[in-house]
């Protein structure tokens, strides 16, 4: 918590199809980079830019982040089911004017900057708070040389100089380098494509919004 007594909170997008441990290490890591409060895990309804053969259902895979995020300041939520918002800036916007006491920041891999030109409004997105993004391997030239870095480049900070900072403002650009973390998602549904079937009779509620995740149809798209 800063001295205006905002809490700083880091927003992790993403299928969670399944969450593992990649997704705790990264998240424990920018928490302690940036100075954060709490991550929360944005555990998406769908994503437009992601085949939707082989996604799980909604509620196994808020349950799969519930496990990984036990005793961490993590918190797995499917909030953009009951915001009906269809895109990050509409979901990022929506955050914002609910939570007026909190100072975000999107957290992002280097892949998903080196596709960022692709999502809707991403120049809103940069604008409505900092962006700070997570190398991993493979990707990071993809990212440098990719169309969002030539706008976004001026507003690049150090870690350091972020951290520091009394109140964050937007665009901001923070990239943050740590061992490579080997573990992804589709090496496990690879090793158990019915990992989902651990989750089908367990009750899941969400942590940030109180609803029960069970009830409600895995419809509706984000990035």
């Amino acid at each position: 918590m800063n001295r205006s007594g905002t809490k700083r909170t880091g927003l992790l997008g993403g299928s969670f199809n399944p969450a593992h441990g990649g997704h705790r290490r990264i998240t424990l890591f920018a928490m302690e980079a940036l100075g954060l409060d709490e991550v929360w895990w944005l555990v998406s309804p769908g994503n437009p830019l992601k085949p939707k053969a082989g996604m799980a259902p909604l509620a196994a895979r808020m349950k799969s982040a519930q496990s990984l995020a036990r005793r961490a300041p993590i918190v797995p939520t499917a909030i953009e089911k009951e915001l009906g918002t269809r895109f990050t800036i509409d979901t990022l916007r929506a955050l914002k004017r609910r939570y007026p006491r909190r100072e975000f920041v999107w957290l992002m891999g280097s892949d998903n900057l080196a596709q960022f030109h692709r999502w809707k409004d991403w120049r809103d997105i940069a604008r409505t708070m900092p962006i700070a993004v997570i190398a991993r391997p493979g990707y990071d030239a993809q990212a440098m040389t990719s169309p969002v870095m030539a706008w976004l480049r001026r507003y690049r900070v150090s870690v350091a100089g972020f951290r520091k900072r009394g109140q964050w403002s937007a665009p901001a650009l923070v990239f943050m380098r740590f061992d490579p973390d080997s573990r992804s998602a589709t090496a496990i549904r690879r090793a158990n494509a019915d990992w989902a079937g651990l989750y089908r009779e367990t009750p899941v509620r969400d942590g940030l919004t109180f609803r029960h995740i069970q009830q409600w149809p895995d419809t509706g798209e984000t990035e």
